[in-house]
């Protein structure tokens, strides 16, 4: 499925409106936002087939900006889309203190969207078996991906919409390159581990500044998560830190990373199993993929990242 633009809706005018140049260009600026946000969402769709004619989706919303973004472009698009789908909003509340459990209800209600509050204290369980000063993301992450595949099977829902971005995913692959010794990250769609559901992440081409930037915009009723987000020491958080370090510092590297997960060539990497480096033969005949480790000439090297080669001194 793929976004539909809508270049028909009316621009900005003072004369009309009463606006002024400053009220005209923030919402030109929030248009361009919501067409980014919708080619990107929209594209990733497409891409890796996530929305099918007849699917019911369960777009599961925590309070934060992502997961409101995700819900809000969905229904965007869903309004423009050639075909007919579904959504329904999904939150577990946690039972965690001081938790405004109001909050999604009265924001859902007046979206008219259907949805449905699980109550699970898995808040009490993560702070039972996890030591003081433990992270405790993964357990959590456990215990909330269970339940959310028992409700998506009582709801009938034929997918599972999470809200993670591109900085996400990038930060994933970090993490396990680090730490895990593994290349590997947050797939756009995959079937989960019992194979009964389809997980699909539309955010996989949207950047972290852009919901944040849209959450603002709306004025989304943010919810702040006071298990895990407010763990100081996380890995994940200082990947996080690392990659804007890297984007203010040398625009366009964040991008390329991103893009390299799309070009992969498995000749150049290490993995027996997907490439036969054992049977590997001369042929006589020339391969485009060849022997380069790099191609400089694809890469938009920043200044910043031009090495200069200086002569060795010879020793007398």
């Amino acid at each position: 499925m793929g976004a539909v633009i809508d270049d028909s809706m009316p621009g900005p005018g003072a004369d009309a409106t009463g606006t002024g140049p400053s009220d005209a260009r923030t919402e030109r600026e929030t248009r361009k936002l919501e067409k980014r946000l919708c080619r990107a969402v929209g594209k990733a769709i497409d891409d890796f087939n996530m929305i099918e004619a007849g699917d019911k989706v369960m777009v599961c919303m925590s309070g934060g900006k992502d997961s409101y973004t995700l819900l809000d472009i969905l229904l965007k698009l869903r309004a423009r889309a050639p075909i007919a789908f579904d959504l329904v909003a999904v939150n577990l509340d946690q039972k965690q203190p001081g938790f405004p459990a109001h909050v999604l209800p009265g924001y859902l209600a007046s979206t008219g969207v259907p949805y449905h509050i699980e109550t699970e204290d898995t808040y009490g369980i993560v702070k039972r078996l996890i030591p003081e000063g433990k992270t405790t993301c993964s357990l959590c992450s456990r215990l909330r991906r269970g339940i959310l595949y028992r409700v998506a099977s009582e709801l009938g829902c034929t997918k599972i919409a999470l809200g993670h971005h591109r900085d996400d995913i990038l930060q994933t692959l970090l993490l396990n390159m680090f730490f895990g010794g593994k290349l590997k990250s947050m797939p756009p769609k995959l079937v989960s581990d019992d194979g009964q559901h389809v997980v699909i992440r539309p955010l996989a081409y949207v950047a972290e500044k852009d919901t944040a930037r849209w959450a603002v915009q709306r004025n989304f009723p943010i919810i702040a998560c006071n298990l895990c987000g407010s763990q100081p020491n996380l890995q994940r958080q200082q990947v996080g830190q690392m990659l804007r370090e890297w984007e203010k510092k040398l625009p366009g590297r964040v991008e390329n990373m991103f893009n390299a997960l799309q070009n992969i060539v498995p000749s150049h990497l290490l993995d027996t199993r997907l490439y036969d480096f054992k049977n590997a033969r001369a042929t006589g005949l020339a391969s485009a993929d060849g022997d380069k480790a790099f191609d400089p000439q694809e890469l938009a090297t920043p200044a910043e990242q031009v090495v200069q080669i200086v002569p060795m001194r010879r020793s007398s």
